[in-house]
């Protein structure tokens, strides 16, 4: 059964082996090194500072600044919408709704964590801490993301959405560590 054109949005048709396993090795490259830069950026934040690292919760407050708060109220829906949209049927109506809807929760979510910072501390005195190039990369990577889709690039796409889920996960993960703010404030 031959493939679809590029632009069909179709994904029911049967892929031969080497595409399959070449989207699957895509998908696992990228997943690797979304992990990879996660972790390195999250453990330099929380060695070199920057807001919720554990010097800036030492004394106890909980400190949810107008930025923190819509970054969680941005965050929580974008966890939450993301294992929906990436299980479900591509390509129809609905995905692609609430996939707008997961770059735009994303991007929101990247731009109010520029606005986290740690006066004085990170990188050089600047206030932003190395797991702020995440939100670059997510700046970037929505946009092109979505470009790949439109250019019929389903494959590039996927691989592009999924890092970017998976690295929210990671990094959402690190901000429950003990000494973090977010643990400070759920955990006391």
């Amino acid at each position: 059964m031959p493939n679809p054109a590029p632009n069909s949005g179709s994904e029911l048709t049967t892929k031969p082996a080497p595409a399959r396993r070449s989207e699957t090795l895509s998908l696992v490259i990228t997943g690797v090194l979304t992990i990879v830069v996660t972790i390195t950026l999250t453990l330099l934040a929380m060695t070199f500072g920057g807001f919720a690292a554990p010097q800036s919760v030492s004394t106890g407050e909980t400190r949810l600044t107008v930025p923190v708060m819509l970054h969680l109220a941005t965050v929580v829906p974008a966890l939450l919408l993301g294992p929906f949209i990436l299980w479900r049927k591509k390509g129809d109506a609905l995905h692609k709704v609430l996939g707008r809807i997961w770059a735009m929760l994303m991007v929101i979510t990247a731009i109010a964590s520029a606005f986290i910072v740690a006066p004085g501390g990170g990188i050089g005195g600047t206030g932003f801490s190395p797991i702020h190039f995440f939100t670059v990369w997510t700046l970037i990577n929505v946009p092109v993301a979505i470009y790949l889709a439109r250019q019929g690039k389903i494959r590039h796409h996927r691989g592009a959405m999924t890092g970017l889920y998976v690295g929210l996960c990671i990094a959402g993960a690190f901000t429950l560590l003990p000494g973090r703010l977010l643990n400070t404030f759920f955990f006391g």
